[in-house]
Order: structure tokens, then C-alpha cells, then sequence
């Protein structure tokens, strides 16, 4: 199984599209970091991720705003095609499984709380961090048991 987790802000409002009666929500993430070249001379590079998140329950689609900052994780995809200038160019996509609302979006407004796969909502205003709500998942286990 081939996992991707990012943390960083929606760059548009989300999208809610309803096919063959079932919703996806569809949103893009950005994730920024900086870094210095070989010169010292300090770079930033911004990785978009292209989201759909298939769910019966689109309870958060209101607060998938543009500026929100999310974790979100599901599968990979990749997709090359040609872009206008007739160059190579890759598209990153998600498959969303859990996403956690982190930030406020940019009127300021308090979106913490997340959405498991299993699309119940959660308001976690104290939660300093992600919360992975997954349903599979056993937190009680031991750093030192991991099988590698």
C-alpha cells in the first residue's frame, strides 16, 4: 500500500459534485517549503496535490474553504500530459481517506475538527495538532513492536 500524508492550505473553495449518487468533494492543497540552494541563496517550492474525497456525509464541505489549512491523507496518483507549451508536466492527485481540519481559513474563522473515512465529524478546538482518525487504527501499540 502506497500512503501520502500532506499538511497545507486549500488554494480554492472546495467543490462538491454529486456522481451516480454518490459525493465527491474535490479540493486542491499547497505545501510550501523553504530551502536554501547550493549558493546559500534561500528557495521556496510549492507542491500542489489535486484532492477527491468520495463520501455519503458532506457535512465538511463548508469548512474546506480557500486558506484553510488541512491534513489530509489517501492514495497517490500521477498523471503526465503535455502542457500548452507543448512540455512534459505531472499532475499529483489524492485519493482521500481521513482529513483533519488544522488552521482558520482567511476570514479568520476557527475550522479545527476532521472527517474520517467513515465521514463522521469532529470538532477538536483544543487539538494542538493533526489528528489521524482512521478505523483501523491501534494507538496503543509500542514504537519498538513496529515489524522494521
Amino acid at each position: 500500500m502506497i500512503k501520502l500524508q500532506i499538511i497545507g492550505n486549500l488554494g480554492k473553495d472546495c467543490i462538491v459534485k454529486e456522481i451516480n449518487g454518490k459525493h465527491v468533494i474535490n479540493f486542491s492543497v499547497a505545501h510550501s517549503e523553504r530551502f536554501k540552494d547550493a549558493q546559500g541563496n534561500q528557495k521556496e517550492r510549492t507542491t500542489w496535490v489535486e484532492c477527491a474525497y468520495w463520501t455519503d456525509r458532506t457535512a465538511i464541505a463548508p469548512y474546506l474553504m480557500k486558506g484553510t489549512t488541512v491534513y489530509a491523507e489517501g492514495t497517490p496518483e500521477a498523471d503526465a500530459y503535455t502542457n500548452k507549451e507543448g512540455q512534459a508536466a505531472a499532475t499529483l492527485r489524492m485519493r482521500v481517506q481521513n482529513i483533519q481540519l488544522l488552521g482558520s481559513n482567511k476570514e479568520g474563522q476557527s475550522s479545527q475538527g476532521g472527517v474520517s473515512n467513515s465521514g463522521n465529524v469532529s470538532n477538536s478546538g483544543m487539538s494542538t495538532g493533526p489528528v489521524v482518525r482512521t478505523e483501523a487504527a491501534n494507538t496503543s501499540a509500542p514504537v519498538d513492536d513496529l515489524p522494521f
